[in-house]
């Protein structure tokens, strides 16, 4: 019984330190006496006793949410931004011994790159240009983040959190530019019909004769109305008509 527990314990230490299984998406990171020697898995791994030591990494995409930073945009807006960041380990052996922490060193790095990107941007662009900023994060973050073996799959603008006072502000600015533009539309408009107004008083000058039809057009269409009684000057064309008829 003895001699069977000694063969026992060292087999138990043997398999405790000794025999990994490592899962489809996971890569063993591998050290020998304080060496990087080779990056291992997936599958059954053996690594001799206190010899060699093992880190494991997790090759999904991971999901990082960036926390709410404040942010003043390119036009002094004070705005309050959130996002969330998608990356993946491509590298294993570089995201070990290149950065002490990736997780840490992406969280920082993403909330330092998202408050200097939409620093350069006004509000207006921050609310229709989401698409291409979250674009120019991820390009700007999977640029960084090469040397560390990470691969930035993409980055989403979760939130833009306004002032309240600055959201009136903004509605007013918006109801003033509306009026603005009614009114340039507005005068237009009179433009366009005095413009056409002063080519008929050419014409009608040039030809008097038009304006004579023009009285009998007008007479024509108020001759249905019997409420009211128009008293209208009698032009030289009526007057000579009826003299001609007599």
């Amino acid at each position: 019984m003895e001699f069977l527990l000694v063969l026992l314990v060292p087999l138990f230490f043997f398999l405790a330190t000794s025999v990994r299984i490592m899962k489809e998406y996971e890569r063993g990171v591998v050290y020998t006496l304080g060496r990087y020697t080779h990056t291992t898995g997936p599958g059954l791994i053996i690594l001799i006793p206190i010899v060699q030591q093992m880190r494991v990494v997790d090759l999904r995409v991971l999901t990082e949410d960036v926390p709410s930073q404040d942010v003043i945009s390119k036009d002094n807006i004070s705005v309050r931004v959130s996002a969330v960041v998608y990356y993946r380990v491509v590298d294993p052996a570089n995201a070990i011994n290149k950065v002490e922490d990736y997780f840490q060193a992406t969280s920082e790095l993403a909330q330092t790159t998202l408050r200097s990107v939409l620093g350069k941007h006004e509000l207006d662009d921050m609310l229709a240009k989401r698409d291409e900023l979250n674009v120019d994060i991820q390009t700007i973050l999977d640029k960084a983040t090469e040397g560390w073996g990470i691969k930035v799959v993409n980055v989403e603008i979760k939130n833009l959190d306004i002032d309240p006072s600055m959201i009136r502000a903004i509605a007013k600015q918006a109801e003033a530019e509306r009026e603005r533009r009614a009114k340039v539309i507005n005068a237009d408009g009179e433009f366009q019909a005095a413009k056409q107004l002063d080519e008929a008083a050419k014409i009608m000058a040039a030809r008097p004769e038009t304006m004579q039809l023009r009285y009998l057009s007008a007479l024509q269409e108020i001759a249905g109305d019997k409420t009211n009684t128009i008293v209208l000057p009698i032009p030289d064309l009526i007057t000579k008509l009826v003299g001609g008829n007599k």
